[in-house]
C-alpha cells in the first residue's frame, strides 16, 4: 500500500501545474513537543493491544454484566463503568486513577473539559495548520429497549446549543482561516425506534409521500402539526418534537458544519445569539449510523437540505455522511448528487470508510440476511466513491462541498492527487478529517502542505468522555490496530530526539 502511495505521488513534480507530493514520513513531527510524542506513542501502543480493547474497553452498567454486551441509550455516561477505569481504581484509587487517565488516554484523544482548555487544544493544533471539529460526546445504542423521554433529547439539543457557541468563539482564535466544524449525531435529537418505523417505510416500494423531504421541511419551517398515517400517535409527537429540535440547531448557526452526533449537557451555559452564529458560516455535517437506521436519517437531512442548502442561503450548510464499506453507497452517491443538482440545491457530502463493520455483518449473519458491507478494502477503494465525489465537485464548484475523512495515507494520497489532476484548489471546497491524537503524521503532512484539515475533538469530562472513547476504539479497532506506521515514526522521532541530545552534552 506505502509502495502504491508513493509511486503516486512520484508521477508528478512540486512544480507541475503547482501540486506538491505528500510525504508521510513524520517530518513534520519536528513540531511537536517530546511530551507528546511520547505520550501518542504509549498510548496507541496500548490501544493497539487487542485484548484491551475487547475485554479492557467493555462498557458495563453492572460488574455482572457481560462486557461484550454494549448498554442502552438511557444511561448517562456517569453511570456506565469501563472496565480499564474499574480497573485502574481499585489499583489506584479513585484519585490517583483519574490523574493516570487524564495524562494518558483523555489527554491523548479529548481537548480538556472547560472552555479556556478546549481554546488551549485548538491554538495548538492551529499553529500545526490544523483545523478544530467539536465534539460532545454522549453514547446511545440503537438497539435499546429503555423508554429516555423528550427530555433527554431536549438536554441533547441544548448541549448542541452550548457547543455552537463555543465553536463560534473559536473563530476569534489565531489560526487557519476557514469553516467552524461541530460533529453531531442525528440520535441525540431523535430516538432510534422512530429512524426504525421511518426505515422500515422507506424501504418499501413507492413509499408514502406524506414522508417527502419537501413536507417535511414545510413542517419544519412552520412548526404546524404534522400527522403522517403510517406513524402511531406516538410516534407521530415525537416526529413532530424532533423535527423541531432539528430545525432550532440549524436555525441558530446554519454556517458551522455541524456533524450530528449525541451529546451530552456540558458544563458550558453561554447561549448562542442566532444572527451571530449565521455571520460566522458554521455548516453543519451529520453522521451515519447503522444501515437498520440510515434511511431515515438520509430522509431527515434531505428534509434539512431542502430547507437550507438553497444557494442563496450560501449553502451548502448541511451535509450528510456516505459510508464508503456498504455496497450501496456508489449508487446513493450519485443518486443524491443528481437529485441535489436537479433540484438546484447545493451538496455537502463527509465520506468515511464506516466505523460499524463488525457489527453490521453480524447482524445480518443472525438475520440470514445479506451482509451490506464490501467483502474487504480493496473492494471498497474500487467502489470509486471518492472518485465520484471529486469529480462532481470540479464540476459543480463551490455549491459542491467534500470532507475526505480517512486515516489511509493510499486514500489521501489519491485524493490530493486528483484534486490536483481536476483542479481543485488545495483550499477550496475539498478538505480532509482524522480524530484527535491519531494519524498525526497524515494530518499534519496535509496541513504543511496547504490542505484544509481538521481534526474531531470531542471534550467534556472525565467520566462523559470516557464511554465515548471506548465506544470509538472498538468500532475503529482495525484503524488502531493497523497504527503500526505511525508507532514507528514516533520512535524514530524520538530516538533521533534523544541521539542528538547525547551528542550534544559537553565532555
Amino acid at each position: 500500500m506505502l509502495r502504491t502511495c508513493r509511486v503516486l505521488c512520484s508521477q508528478a513534480s512540486p512544480s507541475a501545474g503547482g501540486w506538491r507530493p505528500l510525504n508521510f514520513d513524520g517530518g513534520a513531527f519536528h513540531l511537536k513537543g517530546t511530551g507528546e510524542l511520547t505520550r501518542a506513542l504509549l498510548v496507541l501502543r496500548l490501544c493497539a493491544w487487542p485484548p484491551l480493547v475487547t475485554h479492557g474497553l467493555a462498557v458495563s452498567s453492572d460488574p455482572g454484566d457481560c462486557p461484550e454486551v454494549p448498554q442502552g441509550p438511557a444511561l448517562s455516561p456517569h453511570s456506565l463503568s469501563p472496565q480499564l477505569q474499574a480497573w485502574s481504581q481499585r489499583l489506584l484509587g479513585s484519585r490517583l486513577s483519574g490523574a493516570l487517565l487524564r495524562a494518558s488516554i483523555y489527554g491523548q484523544f479529548v481537548a480538556g473539559e472547560t472552555a479556556e482548555e478546549v481554546r488551549g487544544c485548538v491554538q495548538q493544533l492551529q499553529t500545526l495548520g490544523l483545523r478544530p471539529l467539536l465534539a460532545v460526546p454522549t453514547e446511545e445504542e440503537p438497539d435499546s429497549a429503555v423508554k429516555t423521554g423528550e427530555a433527554w433529547y431536549e438536554g441533547n439539543l441544548h448541549a448542541m446549543l452550548r457547543c455552537v457557541d463555543l465553536s463560534r468563539g473559536l473563530l476569534e482564535t489565531p489560526g487557519p482561516t476557514g469553516n467552524i466544524l461541530m460533529q453531531l449525531k442525528m440520535t441525540a435529537l431523535t430516538s432510534t425506534w422512530l429512524c426504525k418505523a421511518l426505515t422500515s417505510w422507506v424501504r418499501r416500494p413507492g413509499a408514502s409521500l406524506e414522508l417527502s423531504p419537501e413536507r417535511l421541511a414545510e413542517a419544519m419551517d412552520s412548526g404546524q402539526d404534522l400527522q403522517i398515517s403510517c406513524l402511531t400517535a406516538e410516534q407521530n409527537q415525537h416526529l413532530q418534537a424532533s423535527l423541531s429540535r432539528l430545525h432550532r440547531v440549524v436555525q441558530v448557526r446554519p454556517s458551522a458544519v455541524v456533524w450530528l452526533r449525541c451529546w451530552a449537557p456540558g458544563a458550558l451555559t453561554t447561549v448562542p445569539h442566532p444572527q451571530h452564529a449565521r455571520a460566522q458560516h458554521v455548516r453543519l455535517l451529520v453522521d451515519a449510523e447503522y444501515t437498520s437506521l440510515n434511511p431515515a436519517l438520509s430522509l431527515l437531512v434531505a428534509a434539512l437540505a431542502a430547507r437550507w442548502n438553497r444557494p442563496r442561503e450560501g449553502g451548502p450548510w448541511v451535509w450528510n455522511t456516505y459510508q464508503a464499506y456498504l455496497k450501496d453507497t456508489h449508487e446513493r452517491l450519485q443518486q443524491d448528487a443528481e437529485a441535489a443538482d436537479g433540484a438546484g440545491l447545493a451538496f455537502g457530502v463527509k465520506l468515511v470508510r464506516g466505523a460499524y463493520l463488525d457489527k453490521e455483518r453480524e447482524v445480518a449473519r443472525l438475520q440470514g440476511t445479506e451482509d451490506p458491507t464490501q467483502p474487504d478494502c480493496e473492494a471498497t477503494s474500487q467502489s470509486r466513491c471518492l472518485e465520484l465525489m471529486l469529480t462532481h465537485v470540479s464540476r459543480r464548484g463551490p455549491v459542491c462541498h467534500l470532507m475526505v475523512a480517512s486515516h489511509n495515507e493510499e486514500s489521501v494520497c489519491q485524493a490530493t492527487k486528483r484534486m490536483w489532476e481536476l483542479g481543485i484548489p488545495l483550499d477550496g471546497p475539498v478538505c480532509f478529517g482524522q480524530l484527535l491524537g491519531m494519524c498525526d503524521h497524515v494530518s499534519l503532512a496535509l496541513g504543511q502542505a496547504g490542505y484544509a484539515v481538521y481534526k474531531s475533538i470531542p471534550y467534556g469530562s472525565l467520566e462523559e468522555v470516557i464511554p465515548y472513547l471506548i465506544r470509538r476504539a472498538q468500532e475503529n479497532r482495525s484503524v488502531l490496530q493497523g497504527a503500526r506506521r505511525e508507532q514507528e515514526l514516533l520512535s524514530q522521532e524520538l530516538w533521533r530526539r534523544l541521539l542528538r541530545r547525547g551528542l550534544s552534552v559537553p565532555c
